[in-house]
């Protein structure tokens, strides 16, 4: 089964428990109707606009189909930079979209079976007739949600396909795709992808895409972020020994001895336990692929004003750009936030992981941990004072 149907009670087709049992990170879905009479959040005027920002992550690819030529441009844009695209085959992407609308946000509340650490964003692909980015393999796991216009599909599920590159374009397409399935998806259609499969999308016309992507970092990034953790808490005193060797053999030779020794070395002094583990994780989980850095407000809040104003009315709210994990400690949680931990209630952590405005009547009377901790994120950007809006 490589295509099913939404319904009002099953927006993947079957519960999230057999979704992650059945297909997640095993094979290619199809859902009709994930998102039923879908209406996009945002409208391709709206996505140009965020490509002329000076920090929004945005670029065009243009295909000259004649010559099966691409050519790659980046952000940010002028308006003019528009008007002098050609009438058909490109393609305008722009990054992290969920952390500058809240509309385009609010697609992942359906997502919520799956651990929000793992979350990466929200890309936005505007595409004119013929638009694509080419035939290419991707390291993570995407839903690739219709949200305007229709896109063709085409995916290779063949184990022995090649994965050979193209060496005459800036982008990473794959030299030869032989497809075993396509589709054409309409408005609330999604296809989700597993890592490492080949596909390619084509636009029928004008076309909007959403695109969640999941964060998988390299175990190559994993395992020189976590050596470099463990080689802070060793310091210089921890060094190689060897009591106990018989005499040199020959001059220079590195024998097996002297190799098991290094070996068992290295594997001792990056054994950690539990709590060291999950200390490291969670600090490089939520530095892991931020496109930018929180920026403290240009004057601290005192903690007087600070109350005043939050026991006031006003919310706090999470910075999109900050990343909030948490795990559970021996008394409470550590919540992580941007690489950073913090001891707290294991409901304050999980209510901050949740993303939503936070208000003191929720909290009830603050107290002092409490109260610093939200001052502390506050003051660091991570968190920000909402005014209530009044009714009118």
């Amino acid at each position: 089964m490589i295509e099913v149907s939404a319904t009002a009670r099953s927006p993947l087709g079957m519960s999230p428990h057999d979704f992650l049992r059945d297909v997640w990170q095993q094979r290619p879905l199809l859902i009709r109707r994930a998102f039923a009479d879908f209406e996009s959040p945002l409208s391709p005027d709206d996505l140009g606009g965020l490509a002329c920002e000076d920090f929004a992550l945005s670029r065009i690819v243009i295909h000259d189909a004649d010559g099966d030529r691409w050519s790659v441009r980046t952000g940010p844009f002028e308006e003019s930079d528009f008007a002098g695209l050609p009438p058909s085959h490109w393609t305008l992407l722009v990054q992290d979209v969920d952390k500058w609308d809240a509309d385009v946000a609010a697609l992942l509340k359906p997502f919520d079976f799956l651990p929000s650490w793992r979350v990466d964003d929200v890309m936005v692909s505007y595409a004119e007739d013929g638009g694509s980015v080419g035939a290419h393999v991707d390291q993570y796991d995407v839903f690739l949600l219709q949200g305007q216009g229709r896109r063709r599909w085409q995916i290779s599920t063949d184990r022995a396909a090649s994965t050979a590159f193209r060496d005459d374009v800036e982008l990473r397409l794959l030299r030869e795709f032989v497809p075993t399935h396509e589709w054409l998806l309409e408005p609330g259609d999604m296809l989700y992808l597993p890592p490492g499969i080949p596909h390619h999308g084509v636009a029928e016309g004008e076309c909007l895409t959403f695109s969640i992507g999941m964060r998988a970092p390299a175990v190559a990034e994993m395992i020189a972020d976590f050596a470099g953790f463990v080689a802070e808490r060793l310091g210089e005193s921890v060094r190689y020994a060897d009591p106990g060797i018989e005499p040199a053999k020959k001059a220079g030779e590195i024998d097996d001895k002297a190799l098991e020794k290094i070996e068992s070395t290295l594997r001792d002094s990056l054994a950690v336990d539990a709590s060291l583990l999950r200390g490291w994780f969670g600090a490089f989980i939520t530095r892991y692929r931020a496109a930018h850095e929180a920026v403290p407000p240009t004057k601290a809040l005192s903690t007087a004003e600070f109350t005043r104003r939050f026991k006031a009315g006003a919310s706090l709210q999470a910075n999109p750009w900050s990343r909030f994990a948490w795990s559970k400690a021996r008394s409470g949680a550590t919540l992580y936030v941007a690489g950073e931990s913090f001891h707290c209630a294991r409901t304050l952590a999980e209510r901050l992981c949740q993303r939503e405005p936070l208000d003191a009547a929720e909290l009830g009377n603050l107290e002092p941990p409490t109260l610093d901790l939200l001052l502390n994120l506050l003051n660091a950007g991570h968190l920000a004072l909402v005014r209530k809006r009044s009714k009118r």
